[in-house]
Order: C-alpha cells, then structure tokens, then sequence
C-alpha cells in the first residue's frame, strides 16, 4: 500500500523523530500485530478487551506508529491521557530525570517535593480562589472513591447522588455510581449501597425542550424526595459525561445544581477525569459556566500517559478527615508526578486550552455539515477537542449502535483511531492530542466523512 502523504511536518522526541502522516504499508491489523494479539490471548485475561488490535510501537503528535510500520491518526489519546500528545519532551525529559534519582519511597513514608509541587499546581489550576489541598493517587475510581470518603466525613452523611448515563469508574463503590450495566457492572454485584441516581440534562433525548435550570430543578425534586437532601453527602458529576456519550448539559444545569448543594450543605464533586487539563477548551470544563466545585476529581491527561489522579478541593473539606485515611502505597509516586509537572508546564506554555478550542471549531463546523447531509447523525455536540455524533435511525431517535461500530470499523481500517462510547452504544466519540497538526486534524475527518458515506 502507498503513502497515504506525500510530506509531513516531524515531531521531535528526543534522539527519535515520529514523522505526522498517516501511513498504511499494510492491511489494518498487519501481521506482526496479528502474531502478537495471538500472543495476547494466550496470556492475558478475556476481559481485558481491545478496540483496535494494533500492536505500538511508537507514538508521537497526532499519530500512533504500530509494530508493521503503520503510522495511524490518533482520535483517542488514549481515551483524553495524552493530551500534550505521547512522549512529549517535557514529559519525558522530566521523567527520565526522576527515574534516575529514584523511582519510589512511599510519600507516606519518606516524602518528596514532586508530590508537594503536584498539589501546589492543582491549588493553582483548579477552579476558585479559595483555599485548597490535595491528595494524590493511582487512577480516576481512586479519586472518586476518596472523594467520597472525605464528603461522607466532613458532612456525617451517607448518601451519594448521581446521574443518568454517568460513568465513575470500575471498583465496587465506582460500579455502583456507574449507569451503564454492560460491560462495566454486569455480573459483578452486589453493589456499594447508598448511592441514588437522578436525571441528567441530555439535550438530545428531551422529551420536550427545557433549560439547564429546569432540568436541575427536575433532578432536584427528585433527589428530595427520593433521598432527602439533609441525608446527601455530595453530588458527584461529570460537568460533560465521558463514557455515558459525551453528553453536554444544558447551560445553567451544573450552575443551579452547585447552588442547591451549597444551599442544603451537599459537597459538589466535579468528576473532571476525562474533561480536565484542557481538553474541553478551558483548563478545567467547569470553567465554561464559572462552577466552583468543593471537590474536584482528576487522572487522565493530568500526567501525560502516566498512572495519576487526585482530589482537590476546600482545606476545610480535605482537612476533616483523620491522618492516615487517605492515602496508598503507589499514590503520587515520584515518577508520575514528575510527568505531571511536565505535562502542566507544556499545557500552559504551549497554549494548549486555546489549541483545545480551535481544535472544537474545525471540528464542529465539519460534523455539522456531515450531519446535515447523513441522517443517520442525530446529533454533534462537544466542546474543545472533545467532540462526538449520534447515530440513530433516520428520522427518529432511536440509537443506531450497529452503525456507530460501522462507522468506527471503517475508520480504524483507513488508519483513523476513533472510539465509541454512549448508554446505548451508539456515539462515536473524538479526542484528539491537543498537539496535533491541523493537517492531521482534516485528514482524520476527511476519513471520518468518506466512512459515514459509505465510501
């Protein structure tokens, strides 16, 4: 097969250049990814899936390098990780650096600044100037987890509230909080308890058109009557859900939810795991509407490819539980918060939230027109370089799971990476680097259009 680009642009990483051009030399697995993914299931569990068997072996900007000499547009990063793109130089120049003083203690042993100065960025980054501390750990249900925990003390109250089409994570407590059942819950129960689950604002799926305020006070109502709001700890939301289908609330939803829960002293919890350190067009997606959450959850593109996540949010609030209840042995080990500090420093001085949204715009104006030329797009909605499309039945609202796995099989098999996602299955979900070239930006959405056609 030919180069599918004449020239492109090369990133520079370190000794090693990883050339920004979609590249097929092969049909999509090639055979060396095909031997190991062989490999693959003779070792590794069956549910552990996989979505495109391409075997890495290098990445870099906007693309991934597989083990055939591949060179595929990457529209996932790693499900929104590495949003300052694979490798970045300031991520691995800090990394290396970390790595050769050492690589573990325990923080809760024998402490290191890496970890101070992690907390100290979030304090500064995060949304609101209030006084704020942080704790550090492994994975985003890890933050949701211990944000709970510390709402659950601070307020002595029991209760979690939730949202359709929500999704937290997969430990037990994280399952529970979780709505989708498949693949996530299925089997695994019985379920963390105290956990309620109200209505989201999903402007698509509106029986009939209501604002933000309106759909809040819905979930309201509901959660006062069902719950009581004198028995809520905290309202844990993603400020635009994630794996539930990139849904976008309603303007004045998150706003006049923050409000009630401030009122009747619920802790507000932003899950910004998938939506933080820019990727939706500002540093953090409640910034859009000025929400200042009392506690904010983080992981992802928080340390460029490294295993990282954190609670942030009121001294008060981080202060009300007792020393020693927070914590774990791998929690902000030194060498994932030196990445993260790299990766803060290229988000900020390579202006990557306003990359974000130049990102969402070409984005946007280029599904709307497909949308308004393929039926089968219900709806485009996102923000930043966070952008996704509805499949349904033309003419209805009916999710069309089968044509989203068409779309996205056609993608992969063009050298596009695109994920799918959603409640029902059906919506086709983007999140390119923030680092990726516009060339690369419409060309993968060159491919994106001829699938959707059919072509």
């Amino acid at each position: 097969m030919s180069d599918l680009r004449e020239s492109a642009p090369s990133l520079s990483l370190g000794d090693e250049a990883v050339p920004q051009r979609r590249q097929l030399v092969t049909e999509i697995p090639g055979p060396r990814s095909r031997a190991l993914h062989e490999r693959k299931k003779a070792a590794v569990a069956d549910g552990v899936g996989t979505t495109l068997p391409v075997y890495v072996e290098r990445a870099g900007g906007g693309v991934i390098v597989d083990v055939d000499g591949n060179s595929l547009i990457d529209f996932g990063s790693g499900i929104a990780v590495v949003n300052v793109g694979n490798a970045n130089p300031r991520v691995a120049a800090r990394v290396q650096a970390q790595v050769a003083q050492f690589t573990h203690t325990c923080f809760m042993v024998t402490p290191y600044d890496g970890y101070v100065e992690v907390c100290e960025a979030l304090a500064r980054l995060t949304p609101g100037d209030h006084a704020k501390k942080s704790a550090l750990f492994n994975s985003g249900a890890e933050a949701v987890e211990n944000a709970v925990k510390i709402a659950r003390v601070a307020t002595g109250r029991d209760a979690v509230v939730v949202f359709d089409h929500a999704y937290h994570g997969r430990t037990n407590l994280t399952m529970a909080m979780t709505a989708k059942s498949m693949p996530y819950k299925h089997g695994f129960g019985p379920f963390a308890g105290e956990v309620y689950r109200a209505p989201m604002s999903y402007p698509f799926r509106e029986a009939a058109p209501i604002t933000g305020e309106q759909a809040a006070q819905r979930a309201i109502s509901i959660i006062e009557k069902q719950v009581g709001a004198d028995e809520v700890a905290c309202v844990v939301i993603e400020p635009i859900q994630g794996e539930g289908g990139f849904v976008v609330p309603a303007k004045g939803f998150l706003p006049t939810l923050a409000a009630w829960c401030r009122e009747n002293g619920v802790v507000f919890v932003a899950d910004e795991i998938q939506t933080g350190f820019a990727r939706t067009g500002s540093m953090f997606a409640c910034d859009d509407e000025g929400v200042v959450p009392d506690l904010i959850t983080t992981a992802k593109g928080i340390a460029g490819g490294l295993p990282l996540a954190a609670v942030t949010g009121r001294a008060e609030l981080m202060d009300a539980v007792h020393v020693g209840g927070l914590g774990g042995t791998y929690g902000g080990n030194p060498v994932a918060c030196a990445a993260a500090l790299g990766a803060i420093e290229a988000i900020e001085s390579d202006h990557l939230a306003e990359r974000a949204q130049h990102i969402g715009e070409v984005m946007l104006e280029r599904l709307h027109t497909l949308a308004a030329e393929h039926p089968q797009i219900g709806d485009v909605r996102g923000r930043g370089a966070m952008v996704a499309i509805e499949l349904v039945t033309p003419g209805t609202t009916d999710p069309d799971p089968a044509e989203a796995g068409r779309i996205s099989a056609a993608c992969h098999q063009q050298g596009v990476v695109t994920l799918t996602c959603g409640t029902f299955g059906n919506v086709l979900r983007f999140l390119p680097p923030l680092v990726i070239s516009d060339e690369l930006l419409t060309e993968g959405l060159d491919v994106i259009a001829a699938a959707v056609a059919g072509r």
